[in-house]
């Protein structure tokens, strides 16, 4: 029985890509790359991010990418929203007494307003951001909170994100909702592939042993 739950941030609870390919073509204009349309965002981005940009723009410090990225995010006027059914789905693993957490690479202070402004807080036993390789990170929560990793289960809408449940010996679930396309989740073989959290709540609630 699966009674931990790590879920990534954008695309898998929350829906901020407008604002997200609008400040990445802000970044594209100050350094003269050509701008990405949606498509072409999901089909090229990645994580860890840092690999995004040292393709598309190298010999630029990081350091200096993220301060003209967070910049135009801040400025956007394109709202960051709870996806459908990321909110019911929270609200049932907090009643299942599921224990919850959060691995984004989002930066701290951008995604600690989002918590409060989406009223989503509560509903986590703790959250880690800013991490960039969330590889690196995922055995330290395991440890730090005493999960077993048989009993866990690591939701997330990238190809990081699966192979950062496969690097810290968890189950996978992805979910179609955020940055990556169909083809590319399938080739990165999660333990489960679904359109939406709901989907996954629907195969929870019809298996009795709660997918273990």
């Amino acid at each position: 029985m699966f009674v931990n739950y790590i879920f990534d941030w954008s695309g898998t609870l929350v829906d901020d890509m407008g604002p997200t390919l609008e400040a990445t073509n802000a970044v594209f204009a100050i350094h003269g790359c050509p701008a990405m349309d949606r498509e072409a965002f999901r089909t090229n981005f990645r994580l860890p991010y840092s690999e995004f940009y040292e393709e598309h723009i190298p010999h630029v410090p990081l350091a200096h990418l993220e301060t003209d990225f967070r910049t135009a995010f801040a400025n956007s006027e394109v709202p960051v929203t709870v996806l459908p059914h990321a909110r019911e789905t929270l609200e049932w693993t907090q009643a299942q007494g599921i224990r919850c957490f959060i691995l984004t690479s989002m930066d701290s202070a951008t995604f600690e307003a989002q918590l409060d402004d989406l009223s989503l807080r509560h509903f986590f036993e703790s959250t880690y951001s800013g991490v960039i390789d969330k590889r690196e990170m995922i055995g330290h929560i395991l440890d730090r909170h005493g999960l077993d990793p048989t009993k866990t289960l690591y939701f997330g809408d990238m190809v990081h994100d699966i192979e950062t449940a496969k690097h810290g010996g968890v189950r996978s679930v992805a979910v179609l909702t955020g940055y990556t396309h169909h083809h590319a989740l399938h080739e990165a073989q999660p333990d489960w592939l679904v359109d939406d959290l709901a989907a996954f709540r629907n195969i929870s609630l019809q298996t009795s042993t709660n997918l273990s």
